[in-house]
């Protein structure tokens, strides 16, 4: 029999209809418009990219709708680009639980993305093919922006006060120590391309392979030390809304963060991608394929902010980041936005998977009472799951029995990620 307390709970439960028709009344009033562009110019044919307006977290439901923005460079063939661009975004939804509301969602989808990248990856190894891809992947969903990444694509925000931020992180071994350091501890070797007489040449490079990034989808023949672990980055903008600039490295081997958004202000987002393309040609020529994509996040017309008079002190005008907890109050997240604030929601870049799927005993539970695989969501027996944190740091603090879980496929991948057994990879 049910105790006092159970009842309670079951009648406190809010029904899904109920749950979306309260979103719906708080926030229609704030629902910015979501406009883009694209351009690009090809030079090697690797470069692809996706677009998707229409995504529904509730099919059906357009009160629910988000959209998805994504750039896939690929590198040694264009089949790891096209299959990521094919597959990565119903990876990452498949992630996803089912029945969550609007801040439940956008607090999964850090988690989701993680797992959605390495079944992509995971996936694309399987076929045998040696090409491989960055990618940048942008959700927005209202004035929440959630960015995951791999290479060096880059992702930036430009706001109304004209402050640029970058949402990504560059995973080429020559700017960045810390992947460096993770590829060299794990079992691969880093160093320049040698020649005829000793003289090294180049960026820096991953050994085997001789790949200069080190997060990328696919690359089976590098090793499985360069991982598809993504960096995920989510912020919330104000009500002053804001431009993301999404390109390739064509782009920003030519362009600063800063030349590239000061380029294309005042456009329209379809010319703006476009002069953004025309300026990076203009700098360096075609070298390689350059693609952009422009998002503008456009507030309602009757919620436009006065334009601030000029101020003698304007150094602290500029976008700032503040973090703030997951339960912070409503009343902070107002008068943040009345002050043009972009709040930094979630920040983790870790390449380690025990530590960026969590430490949740119910995450690695179906609705059908059956265990999951936290990465590629097959059915688990009780007596098939691992803990993602067996024999990791986490395992004198975790239960053996705590989720997430991995199958056997998943966990043999994550230890080659880790460095813990050799790849095993063989490219015929």
């Amino acid at each position: 029999m049910a105790s006092g307390e159970e009842r309670r709970r079951h009648h406190d439960l809010v029904p899904l209809a109920a749950l979306l028709k309260k979103e719906m009344k708080s926030e229609k009033m704030e629902k910015p418009t979501v406009r883009y562009g694209h351009a690009a110019q090809s030079k090697k044919g690797e470069d692809y990219f996706l677009v998707k307006t229409d995504c529904q977290r509730v099919p059906g439901n357009s009160s629910t709708s988000f959209s998805v923005f994504a750039i896939f460079d690929g590198h040694n063939g264009n089949a790891a680009a096209i299959f990521a661009r094919e597959n990565l975004l119903n990876h990452v939804l498949s992630a996803l639980p089912r029945g969550l509301g609007r801040d439940e969602w956008l607090q999964a989808l850090p988690r989701a993305l993680v797992a959605g990248f390495v079944k992509t990856d995971k996936e694309f190894q399987s076929r045998g093919e040696t090409s491989g891809t960055t990618a940048t992947f942008v959700i927005v969903d209202r004035w929440t922006v959630t960015v995951a990444s791999v290479g060096d694509s880059r992702c930036i925000l430009d706001t109304q006060g004209g402050a640029v931020t970058t949402l990504t992180v560059d995973h080429r071994l020559e700017e960045n120590i810390e992947e460096r350091e993770r590829v060299t501890a794990s079992g691969g070797e880093v160093g320049r391309l040698s020649i005829v007489g000793g003289a090294e040449i180049g960026p820096l490079r991953c050994w085997p392979g001789g790949l200069c990034l080190s997060r990328s989808i696919g690359d089976m023949d590098v090793g499985e030390f360069i991982v598809p672990v993504p960096y995920v980055k989510q912020v919330k903008l104000s009500n002053a809304g804001g431009r993301l600039v999404i390109a390739s490295d064509g782009i920003w081997d030519a362009l600063s963060s800063e030349v590239a958004a000061k380029s294309c202000r005042g456009l329209p987002a379809e010319l703006a991608a476009t002069q953004v393309v025309k300026e990076a040609l203009r700098t360096r020529g075609l070298k390689d394929d350059t693609t952009c994509i422009v998002v503008d996040i456009i507030p309602p017309v009757n919620e436009l902010p006065p334009t601030p008079p000029p101020k003698k002190h304007n150094k602290f005008r500029d976008l700032f980041f503040r973090k703030r907890s997951r339960d912070s109050a409503g009343k902070l997240s107002k008068k943040l936005s009345a002050i043009n604030i972009v709040e930094e929601l979630f920040e983790e870049g870790s390449a380690m998977l025990a530590e960026r799927l969590g430490s949740d005993e119910n995450s690695g539970q179906s609705t059908s009472g059956l265990f999951v695989c936290a990465v590629c969501q097959v059915d688990l027996a009780p007596s098939e799951g691992i803990s993602v944190h067996a024999g990791s740091i986490f395992s004198t603090s975790s239960k053996p029995w705590q989720g997430p879980f991995l199958c056997f496929d998943c966990r043999d991948k994550k230890d080659a990620m880790e460095g813990k057994r050799p790849s095993g990879v063989k490219v015929a």
